[in-house]
């Protein structure tokens, strides 16, 4: 018997309800309040042909199910596909793309996307011309007959620039896809379908999970058609996330908005006390009034992230000794835990770039790239002053 039928009134449900609650239904069989790990390769039928909605966990495993389910509810969509990986759903989005395809792509992208676009697409024949996004002309310049995908990832690793979603979902035609990567906000922050993009996928590992613990991804979308590529692929290639997987990643993404939350507040206060140091050259945080898109992530965005990069005076030497000081923020790639973790994006997250490629995104030696955690902020800003204390700058 449902509410409705009851006569209790339907509503609308917040973010953390959902969280909690889409996707979590009570096991039909027991009455398991918390999801099952349904960890079986097959299902018994009850004759051929006749199965309960399961039948070998490449193709459907319940556990995957319900998150697919809890993760499209938080994006506001009605589709999840899950990944073993966010560059498993990357590929998964590149799939729906042919032999002599287009695609437009944000120029400082994360570099194993950029891997996936440069090293291993142009051998399907499908080519991608990577543009400054922020400029919205420049944008429309370089789309050609032959453009089928506009690649967007806002805010952009690691300098964090934020890219007009909805300008750049206005320029694509009926038979263009709009994808964004939405990994650094989380859907708490973005909701980039509802700005007008068709596909959004996130590497799951990062702040839906948010505990470090487990790699996947997921695609997410309202269209009926672009789930039934997605959801091809995922069956047919099988780069699956494993029903422990599934679990961790739904366990994690139920307090998404608790830890986004104090994330935030964390990167906001590490990113003022880093602008008030003279050893620092240079501070990238959308949340801070002189970013250059500040205004438009006010308005696109409900919140402006965990992740701070910086550039230190002194070069990249001092950079990495100041990399290998810290001890709340560990020296570890990846990011969206509840850990603080710090890097070097030059050969941590962006080694597979050419290096003249990384130096004209501004992924220079001096680079540093924060994610940072929910731990206290007076100990997160101790360690931060200590380790940059102890380097001094060298005249």
């Amino acid at each position: 018997m449902t509410e409705e039928s009851l006569g209790y009134p339907q509503f609308a449900q917040g973010f953390a309800t959902k969280a909690i609650r889409c996707g979590q239904d009570p096991c039909a069989a027991t009455g398991a309040t918390i999801v099952p790990i349904y960890q079986t390769a097959t299902f018994t039928l009850e004759a051929v042909g006749a199965h309960k909605g399961y039948d070998y966990s490449r193709t459907i495993n319940p556990t995957r199910v319900a998150l697919e389910r809890q993760l499209a509810e938080l994006e506001g969509a009605r589709f999840g596909v899950a990944f073993g990986s966010g560059m498993a759903a990357a590929s998964a989005v590149a799939s729906l793309l042919r032999q002599g395809d287009h695609i437009v792509a944000t120029r400082d992208i994360y570099g194993g996307t950029y891997r996936l676009l440069v090293d291993l697409l142009p051998r399907w024949g499908i080519e991608t011309t990577f543009v400054d996004m922020t400029d919205i002309e420049a944008t429309h310049g370089a789309v050609r007959p032959q453009t089928k995908l506009f690649w967007i990832e806002t805010p952009t690793n690691p300098t964090l620039r934020i890219i007009d979603i909805a300008a750049i979902a206005s320029i694509k035609t009926p038979d263009q896809i709009t994808v964004v990567d939405n990994t650094f906000c989380s859907p708490f922050f973005q909701q980039p379908l509802a700005l007008g993009a068709d596909l959004v996928f996130h590497s799951t590992t990062k702040y839906i999970n948010g505990h470090s613990d487990v790699v996947g991804g997921v695609v997410i979308t309202d269209d009926a058609d672009l789930r039934a590529g997605i959801l091809f692929w995922q069956n047919a290639v099988g780069a699956i996330p494993g029903p422990q997987d599934a679990y961790l990643t739904m366990r994690g993404a139920k307090t998404l908005a608790l830890r986004m939350r104090e994330h935030e507040r964390n990167a906001r206060l590490t990113a003022e006390w880093l602008t008030k140091r003279e050893d620092v050259a240079e501070v990238f945080y959308p949340g801070l009034p002189g970013h250059p898109e500040h205004e438009l992530a006010k308005q696109q965005m409900t919140g402006f992230g965990g992740i701070v990069s910086l550039r230190v005076r002194g070069g990249e030497a001092r950079a990495l000794e100041i990399a290998k000081r810290t001890r709340v923020f560990q020296l570890a790639t990846s990011l969206g835990g509840v850990e603080s973790l710090i890097c070097s994006p030059q050969t941590m997250t962006h080694g597979s770039m050419p290096r003249e490629v990384r130096i004209a995104l501004g992924v220079t030696p001096d680079l540093l790239r924060l994610s940072v955690g929910i731990e206290d902020i007076d100990d997160i800003l101790r360690d931060l002053r200590t380790a940059f204390d102890a380097v001094p700058v060298l005249n």
